[in-house]
């Protein structure tokens, strides 16, 4: 029996994506690596499950690697579910999430499919990281990120994770001797002004296509977004309890009463 460790690898980006092909490269080298990926892509999707249609799980292979894979028809929160409770059998001692195709920063990790499927492994008490790379490109170079992406699994591996956290980690889209190292940081306070583009299709209904800027407000020099633009990878621990526990003394005094 191999003493390696069993490490679940899974995307949003789907399972034919440069990202998640180079995260499994890299996992051959820890441990045993079982791929529960969707069939296709599944970005934005943030933590939604499915519930009112079939799911389907296919065993396939897609290069020589020694890895087992299966693609999914559902999404990365999905795949997760499926590979804990159907497919492998045990409980996995790292999931690992991406390479995502673009910035999972700031509050972006709320929309993201990528570190959803971390958190979902989180929920079920598994060691889990996020990958993003700052590059939306399908042909994107991940070379550059393979071996921080090594050390920091191998450093999970090791000393464990608290109790609901996982880890959103956002590589620079940089050459290897331009990243300056590892900044553990905050989520910067950021967000969206989005727009609606409206416009006619060709029968002459309205349609929607969404746009919008990010726009950092934070200039804490602590935080994902200050360390990407200054070179780092950046590493944040997030919680997936959402209770704003500093609000509860306060909202005990409130008058609840007819």
């Amino acid at each position: 029996m191999s003493k390696k460790p069993l490490i679940l690898v899974i995307n949003d980006d789907g399972i034919t994506a440069p990202g998640i092909r180079t995260l499994v490269e890299v996992m051959n080298s820890i441990g045993d690596v079982v791929v529960v990926a969707p069939d296709s892509p599944q970005s934005g999707m943030g933590h939604a499950i499915t519930i009112n249609s079939t799911l389907f799980v296919e065993k396939v292979k897609l290069d020589d690697g020694p890895q087992v894979e299966y693609s999914c028809s559902g999404t990365p929160a999905d795949c997760v579910k499926l590979a804990v409770k159907q497919i492998l059998g045990r409980r996995p001692d790292l999931c690992v999430s991406g390479i995502n195709h673009g910035s999972n920063s700031s509050i972006n990790v709320i929309y993201s499919g990528t570190m959803s499927a971390a958190i979902e492994a989180g929920i079920e008490g598994i060691p889990a990281i996020g990958f993003s790379l700052l590059d939306y490109n399908w042909n994107a170079d991940f070379s550059a990120t393979k071996a921080y992406v090594k050390t920091i699994a191998e450093n999970v591996l090791k000393e464990g994770l608290p109790s609901g956290v996982v880890l959103n980690v956002n590589l620079p889209n940089l050459q290897k001797k331009d990243i300056k190292g590892i900044k553990v940081c905050r989520q910067a306070r950021a967000n969206w002004e989005e727009e609606f583009d409206k416009r006619k299709n060709p029968q002459g209904r309205d349609y929607f296509w969404l746009t919008g800027k990010f726009v950092n407000l934070d200039k804490g020099e602590d935080t994902d977004e200050w360390a990407l633009e200054h070179g780092y990878v950046s590493v944040v621990p997030v919680q997936f309890d959402l209770t704003a526990h500093h609000c509860i003394q306060n909202l005990n005094t409130w008058d609840f009463h007819d």
